[in-house]
């Protein structure tokens, strides 16, 4: 429910790594939670006690465990809200892509590109859309999204993931004009390499966690309240005139 006082924030894709840190931040400033993952059976356990200690600061949580990348079940979501809930923050946590080479045994094809696009990027604007269209959305309110640095970076394995990122910046400069005379805003945060379990399934794996080590300013590795902390930050009413932009969140680390 709303009220004047009350600030809810929808996170896709909020289990685990950034968008769980985000949901953590967002907590302790008082935000109710609504949180969509995708999770099996077999981790309900650790899930529950995650989003337990989520609830010791006394906030409504309530998570959802479907698949946030299908419009359907983005549109059955949102008309069963309740009538008088709306946002103050959306953030697209959703990480479902093929980190393959363009040739060779096992290259990406047409359809790993459009699985990849349409999750880490289309449902952004798919999701956007269908909380404007039913007036979801408080005035104001924001849209926020993750990016990385293969927006504009060559990585191995990464030409799906970097098309799909590229495409989430293009829908979020537009998002960011045309909402904004609903007054929400519309930004990206380009996080630094953090270690999640998404990364774990990177096929260089090792060796891009020792590279950014290296290669980073601070000779660390992002964490994920690095990146929640800003997610925080841009949630304040001081943060009210930061539109369109990508916000790098990564010690310099796409510097070198």
């Amino acid at each position: 429910m709303s009220d004047n006082n009350t600030k809810n924030a929808l996170i896709l894709g909020g289990s685990q790594g950034l968008g769980f840190a985000s949901a953590k931040e967002l907590a302790k400033r008082g935000f109710n939670l609504y949180i969509i993952h995708r999770d099996s059976r077999a981790n309900a356990e650790t899930l529950n006690k995650k989003f337990q200690d989520l609830r010791s600061y006394s906030i409504e949580i309530k998570n959802f465990n479907f698949d946030a990348t299908r419009q359907d079940k983005t549109e059955k979501f949102v008309d069963e809200l309740p009538k008088d809930l709306k946002f103050d923050l959306v953030l697209h946590s959703i990480a479902k892509g093929n980190l393959k080479d363009l040739y060779g045994e096992n290259a990406l094809n047409s359809m790993d590109f459009q699985i990849t696009i349409q999750a880490m990027a289309i449902s952004f604007h798919t999701w956007a859309s269908c909380l404007v269209n039913n007036n979801r959305m408080q005035n104001p309110s924001q849209f926020l999204a993750f990016t990385s640095e293969g927006n504009s970076k060559v990585i191995p394995q990464y030409a799906a993931v970097s098309a799909a990122k590229s495409s989430l910046e293009s829908i979020m400069r537009q998002m960011a004009v045309e909402y904004a005379s609903l007054g929400i805003r519309t930004n990206c945060i380009q996080a630094g390499l953090v270690d999640t379990q998404a990364l774990q399934h990177f096929p260089s794996y090792e060796k891009l966690k020792s590279h950014t080590q290296k290669r980073n300013p601070f000779h660390r590795l992002t964490q994920p309240e690095d990146v929640a902390n800003v997610v925080g930050l841009l949630s304040e009413k001081a943060a009210s005139w930061i539109n369109g932009t990508v916000v790098k969140v990564d010690g310099g680390e796409s510097l070198v």
